[in-house]
């Protein structure tokens, strides 16, 4: 008899508590939102960046890790249940974030513009705020 092994659901909820909740579920998509598109302002041009255009000036890894890191977003999306249309919509945007930012200094200059991880967000709160009206945080 072969041994049993773990259920995967006990190991995912000891390592993110919640991770069903929807109202916990859109904090953790827009912490991590914030950390990639706008954890940092650009002195002199106050222009918001994040670790996506910050890790994305190292070549081929950088691009990888913050691909990685907006994969998570979309994995998210997934558990939520979102539909395979607004699921292929995010995959797209990181898709175009990723090949064009991998371009030396051109992917650099679009990673400023293109943030696919915002795009993403905004799909996954009209989904919420549809589907999970009790999630809806009023932004000021």
């Amino acid at each position: 008899m072969a041994p049993s092994s773990p259920n995967t659901d006990a190991i995912f909820e000891a390592l993110i508590p919640n991770r069903r909740d929807p109202a916990a579920l859109r904090k953790r998509v827009e912490t991590l939102e914030i950390i990639l598109e706008r954890s940092f302002t650009i002195p002199g041009i106050n222009r918001p960046v994040g670790l996506d255009a910050i890790v994305g000036l190292v070549p081929v890894v950088g691009d990888a890790i913050t691909a990685v890191m907006g994969a998570y977003i979309i994995w998210e999306a997934r558990n939520l249940g979102m539909s395979k249309w607004q699921i292929w919509r995010m995959i797209g945007n990181l898709g175009v974030d990723t090949a064009l930012g991998a371009i030396p200094l051109a992917g650099d200059a679009f990673d400023l513009l293109f943030r696919s991880n915002t795009r993403n967000l905004k799909i996954i709160k009209k989904h919420l705020d549809k589907h999970h009206p009790g999630t809806v945080v009023i932004d000021q």
